[in-house]
């Protein structure tokens, strides 16, 4: 309902081309309405009812009036069917008519277009284009990008702009060296359009129910044994001072390796989840901090290749590693101290359930538990999965030179998905297993010392103890030393940042989640 039409016409790009530049031949009221002939929008022999709308505004904008009417919004096309057709006013507005250059009429575009193509609109939300541009990203891809202004016509017809003839003109505007194989992009599919994306979409959904499921249970089932142990370790607690006995568990290579893995994964999932949860005020906030889309975007590709980076020098330690053992392959993967799963593992999972009800003792650890084999196996599988998947997203028309255009499609999903997975679970799992557990809370401090009291790690890992002790290989991991309280107060503190970092994340993940606006 119009309130002050003279103030809103005043405002305009006509109002304001009369008043503050004086250009006559600005569009006028009577240029609208007429002069003596003025009738209700709703009279059909009125200059502003739909149907005529388009001619009124024909006077001044004949160009964009005839590629209008060959278009397949064009009103003039109206028949039988039940389909509303578009004129200028429900694009423009009437009297609050802004420059279509500008950031305020460039934002309005997809609300626009959403208001009758309702699914088409949270289709393209759900792409990294809808995504960025609901982040404030005036330069992602809007409906008028592809489909055009005036000129709109149907995918099926070959004039179209994302028609069969044009298409790869279009996508080649912003995609430079493009092969035409990147125009099978689906922009608009959902997951039930392509069955490569449908089985995608359900497998990966299955993985991150699988995954929290059954680790979720396992911590639900750990709490209870974790708060008995927790009160038996400060029973006998006792306070280390100066020089004393430890067992050296990571040396200073594996700790260096694990700062890079904590720095670019805090980079990846703030960024990856604003991206992810684009709709949320949160992921506004946070995309600002990072200077915008493209800011973040930046900082999301320095955490890639920092985790490149570590994950190529750690596939080098480990080579080197076998040589130097002088060991094969397959002894060196499937052997008993291997981060590989075997059959102890199955072994020390049963116990460990039992000891979790009370049912039995709890079991002889070695030097990998089954929990801490699953979480290096998680990350060692989560960095190659969703890097291939992020290099595909980074680098599209590249891959699309060999692979056909619904990759961008399936990465999406599986990247997606994966981040989540990952993200969720060594935010929550993974602290709970390693820091946040009642005889480990607030911190474990071992991954930045490298160093556990050797007391500890004995009733900690009996196993390994026992066979480094009849080996006569644990002086060789033992070591007196005194480790400076100074550096303790900093690891807590960077650890405490991370941990905070972390939680906050799954709160806002969790809460976007169950308030339904994702």
């Amino acid at each position: 309902m119009e309130v002050d039409a003279l103030k809103d016409y005043s405002a305009s790009v006509h109002g304001r081309g009369l008043n503050d530049k004086g250009l006559l031949a600005s569009a006028v009221c009577t240029d609208c309405h007429t002069s003596h002939n003025i009738l209700h929008e709703s009279d059909p022999m009125s200059s502003v009812h739909p149907e005529n709308i388009p001619t009124t505004c024909s006077k001044c904008h004949k160009s964009i009036f005839e590629e209008y009417s060959k278009s397949d919004h064009s009103i003039s096309q109206g028949d039988s069917t039940s389909l509303k057709y578009p004129t200028c006013a429900n694009c423009h507005t009437a009297h609050t008519i802004s420059d279509i250059d500008k950031d305020k009429f460039m934002s309005e575009v997809t609300f626009q277009c959403g208001s009758c193509h309702k699914k088409l609109a949270e289709t393209y939300k759900e792409t990294y284009h809808g995504k960025a541009y609901v982040l404030g990203y005036l330069k992602a891809a809007r409906c008028s990008d592809c489909h055009g202004a005036h000129n709109i016509l149907k995918v099926s017809n070959p004039e179209s702009m994302v028609g069969i003839k044009n298409i790869y003109n279009t996508c080649a505007k912003c995609h430079s060296g493009i092969d035409v194989e990147f125009t099978n992009y689906l922009t608009h599919a959902t997951h039930n359009d392509n069955p490569a994306m449908y089985w995608t979409f359900w497998g990966m959904t299955s993985l991150l129910l699988g995954v929290f499921g059954i680790f979720g249970l396992h911590t639900l089932l750990w709490i209870p044994r974790s708060i008995i142990e927790a009160r038996k370790k400060k029973k006998h607690h006792v306070e280390i001072s100066g020089e004393a006995k430890y067992f050296r568990r990571f040396t200073s290579s594996q700790r260096t390796t694990h700062i890079f893995v904590i720095l670019s994964f805090i980079l990846l999932a703030l960024t990856g989840m604003t991206l992810k949860f684009a709709h949320m005020e949160w992921a506004r906030v946070i995309a600002k901090i990072f200077g915008g889309v493209h800011g973040a975007g930046i900082v999301h590709r320095i955490g890639a290749v920092i985790t490149f980076g570590y994950f190529a020098y750690h596939l080098y330690s480990l080579i080197k590693t076998m040589f130097k053992q002088r060991i094969s392959p397959i002894k060196f993967v499937f052997g008993k101290n291997s981060l590989w799963f075997n059959k102890q593992d199955i072994t020390d999972f049963i116990g460990t359930v039992k000891w979790f009800l009370g049912k039995g003792p709890r079991p002889y650890y070695g030097r990998w538990t089954y929990w801490e084999k699953f979480d290096y196996l998680a990350v060692f599988w989560g960095v190659a999965i969703i890097g291939f998947s992020g290099l595909i997203l980074w680098l599209p028309e590249l891959f699309t030179q060999f692979f056909p255009g619904w990759i961008i499609n399936v990465a999406q999903i599986i990247h997606s998905d994966e981040a989540l997975l990952a993200v969720g679970f060594i935010f929550t799992i993974h602290f709970f297993n390693t820091h946040l557990r009642p005889e480990a809370f607030p911190m474990d401090t071992v991954i930045f010392t490298g160093h556990v009291p050797e007391e500890e790690y004995k009733a900690d890992r009996p196993r390994e103890y026992e066979e480094l002790e009849k080996s006569g290989k644990l002086n060789n991991v033992v070591v007196t030393k005194e480790i400076s309280p100074s550096w303790i107060k900093f690891v807590k503190t960077m650890g405490y940042i991370f941990l905070s970092l972390g939680i906050l994340m799954v709160i806002l993940i969790v809460y976007s989640l169950v308030s339904g606006h994702y």
